[in-house]
């Protein structure tokens, strides 16, 4: 089984940081792994994507026209990976920046005020992270433990201390975007 993800977003969202924790997980899990950046080049409020693609075989090509998951951290993101969503995909969009809903019937989708999230554990930068956790809410190519012993084994020393808020923003939009799509769920069905 191969799955396909795109992280996007403005540079310094910690867009690309976020791909290769997940690659770094399904990596120490065994599995093959592909990490792909792409950045313009600003340091800072540039757009910013990447997209990792984790196989239990050989990947034939690191491409992706059609990702089966994506995680949309601004405006531009959402407006331009929404429509390349493949069908029966997961989004998941960071409401703070999202000014819209998203509109797609055929995928799974959720919008997490992630920066909102991120202040209350203490650090806007675990906006991020509190998308990841609820991507792989959603979407579990791999399990939250995996990215937690990612961030503990690849973390650099200096960031170390860090470690309980990035769990805490794992966690976090996990379990807003379980609420939230069942929330939906229901309200659809009582329709």
């Amino acid at each position: 089984m191969q799955t396909e993800i795109i992280i996007a977003g403005f540079g310094g969202q910690g867009v690309l940081f976020a791909g290769q924790v997940l690659a770094y997980a399904a990596m120490d899990a065994g599995k093959e792994v592909t990490w792909i950046p792409s950045y313009g080049p600003e340091m800072r409020g540039g757009t910013a994507n990447c997209t990792v693609i984790i196989s239990d075989e050989e990947i034939g090509s690191p491409l992706v026209r059609h990702p089966r998951g994506v995680i949309a951290l601004n405006l531009p993101s959402a407006d331009k990976y929404e429509r390349l969503v493949a069908p029966g995909g997961v989004l998941v969009g960071n409401q703070s920046l999202i000014d819209h809903p998203f509109s797609r019937t055929d995928i799974t989708h959720v919008q997490v005020l992630a920066n909102e999230l991120a202040e209350q554990i203490g650090d806007r930068r675990l906006t991020n992270m509190v998308c990841l956790g609820a991507l792989l809410a959603l979407m579990p190519v791999i399990p939250l433990e995996a990215i937690e012993k990612a961030l503990e084994n690849h973390l650099p020393e200096r960031h170390k201390r860090l470690l309980p808020a990035n769990f805490q923003a794992l966690q976090a939009g996990c379990e807003v975007a379980l609420k939230n799509t069942m929330h939906a769920a229901e309200t659809l069905k009582n329709q």
